[in-house]
């Protein structure tokens, strides 16, 4: 079976996340899934438009989504926070004539878009399912202890989320799981990390990130596995000692949902995405291919 979108890649996937992309792309094949690229797709604004002008927050993820509508196609994101983004323009512009009269005349084109916006994990998840991923899967990921981290924005606000709850999600839990890896409890699964602040208010993140951290090797688990770009930055890069006077020094790998799936299917390409993070997971990785992890 063949699932066809539009597909806005977001800037995280072209630039610092581009591990994420080329992993969305492969895996999307892989699966079936076409994605038509949106032409000349612009920024959606995260974080920085909505923090500081409302109509620029509005009219930025408006003309993607007038792109969109002239595809015919729903639209899927892969970034956390691009999906908000797009989802709370839609809601505002098809609920605001004045507001979606202006951002046309300023866009030059029509920003009301009927189709749905999707995740990537949800369409795999929810759509082509767990069973149908097992089928896919060729290493043995068995051994392997993680912690789904969703952040916030999949699940907030709750008129966006797509998950089977705001408070305690399994989408990512039952994917990972299906990989063959021990997903570890833990109760900070969709806890904020304060990606937005990391630059404003260090002293916060700081706090924020340390005690993921902390809960999650608490759990037992190997490595964090999510599916937010800016999640994944923020948590990789405050490991590193010395970056932005951060004293708890951890190594845990923040991998991509996409990247791991692309491991255990051992579709080319999955070695070179891992070696793009600041935290290796290559001493995991080499407990995988010797049979020795557990």
């Amino acid at each position: 079976m063949t699932y066809n979108y539009a597909y806005f890649p977001g800037c995280s996937q072209v630039g610092s996340a581009e591990e994420y992309g080329l992993s969305t792309l492969t895996v999307c094949k892989k699966l079936g899934i076409e994605l038509a690229e949106l032409q000349d797709w612009n920024c959606c604004g995260a974080s920085s438009a909505h923090m500081t002008d409302e109509f620029l927050s509005f009219a930025l993820p408006a003309r993607n989504l007038a792109l969109a509508r002239k595809t015919g196609l729903d639209l899927l994101v892969v970034c956390a926070a691009c999906y908000s983004r797009m989802n709370a323009a839609k809601a505002r512009i098809n609920s605001d004539k004045g507001l979606c009269e202006e951002i046309s005349e300023a866009i030059g084109a029509n920003p009301l878009f009927e189709g749905r916006i999707r995740h990537l994990l949800d369409v795999i998840v929810n759509d082509i399912g767990v069973a149908e991923i097992k089928k896919h899967v060729k290493k043995d990921l068995s051994g392997i202890k993680a912690v789904p981290y969703y952040g916030c924005l999949l699940v907030r606000p709750r008129e966006f989320c797509f998950c089977d709850s705001t408070e305690n999600p399994t989408d990512l839990d039952r994917l990972i799981s299906a990989l063959g890896v021990e997903v570890r409890k833990w109760s900070y699964k969709t806890d904020c990390c304060g990606g937005s602040l990391s630059l404003s208010r260090n002293d916060i993140v700081q706090k924020l990130v340390n005690r993921i951290f902390e809960e999650a090797f608490k759990s037992g688990a190997d490595l964090i596995v999510t599916a937010c770009p800016m999640c994944q930055a923020n948590l990789e890069m405050r490991q590193r000692p010395g970056k932005l006077r951060f004293k708890l020094v951890h190594h845990m790998p923040v991998v991509y949902f996409t990247e791991i799936l692309g491991l255990a299917m051992e579709l080319e390409g999955w070695r070179e995405w891992l070696k793009a993070h600041l935290i290796s997971p290559k001493p995991l990785l080499e407990k995988i291919d010797s049979g020795g992890v557990g």
